[in-house]
């Protein structure tokens, strides 16, 4: 396989890019990179504030500046996947995604946010832990973003396995706290009181 450093730069660099139109043949589809809206961001449902993934983000943090001068003596078109050079490039935007910064003034709050379900323990039948991510196909098809867009979720109740890459609502506290997994850091961990599929 080629290139796979081009798709984590680019997903790395892009990774807050704007959303990708569904496919117009299904309108239920969702297209690699595709984000969720929130209904009415800052508003409460339930006793829950609702966020946007934005949220998540200090306002004071440029993921672009951390780039800077990483790819200048690289010849991306000429690297393979398993190029020294390549690695080393992967290895430092992870370094980089997995450092950063989370917003802790939100630790403790009762917070609602959409995102898709990637899977982190369960079985055939359910799913007990998952990460909760910002768009479709991310720690599954495309690298994983940054620790401030993902979210370690613990739901009070298991959810249907098929729910695996699907939309859903999670409300819940959030806390500040790191979460290592094999799919991605989490800067984030929610004690998801109430997890449902995500209606617009």
């Amino acid at each position: 396989m080629k290139l796979t450093i081009v798709v984590w730069i680019a997903m790395a660099v892009l990774f807050a890019a704007s959303v990708q139109a569904r496919d117009d043949a299904d309108p239920n589809a969702f297209a690699i990179g595709d984000r969720l809206d929130p209904a009415a961001a800052g508003a409460s449902v339930d006793g829950f504030r609702e966020l946007t993934w934005d949220d998540l983000i200090p306002p004071d943090w440029l993921p672009e500046d951390l780039f800077e001068g990483l790819f200048d003596d690289a010849d991306l078109d000429r690297l393979e996947d398993y190029d020294p050079r390549a690695i080393e490039i992967m290895e430092k935007i992870r370094e980089i995604w997995d450092a950063a910064p989370v917003v802790e003034r939100l630790s403790g709050q009762r917070i609602r946010i959409p995102g898709f379900v990637v899977p982190l323990e369960g079985d055939g039948d359910h799913i007990r832990e998952f990460l909760l991510v910002p768009y479709f196909g991310a720690c599954i098809h495309v690298p994983p973003p940054p620790a401030n867009q993902l979210i370690h979720v613990m739901p009070e109740r298991e959810i249907p396995a098929r729910w695996n890459m699907v939309p859903v609502w999670v409300s819940g506290v959030l806390t500040v706290a790191r979460y290592d997994s094999e799919l991605g850091t989490a800067g984030y961990q929610m004690r998801g009181m109430l997890v449902e599929e995500y209606k617009e």
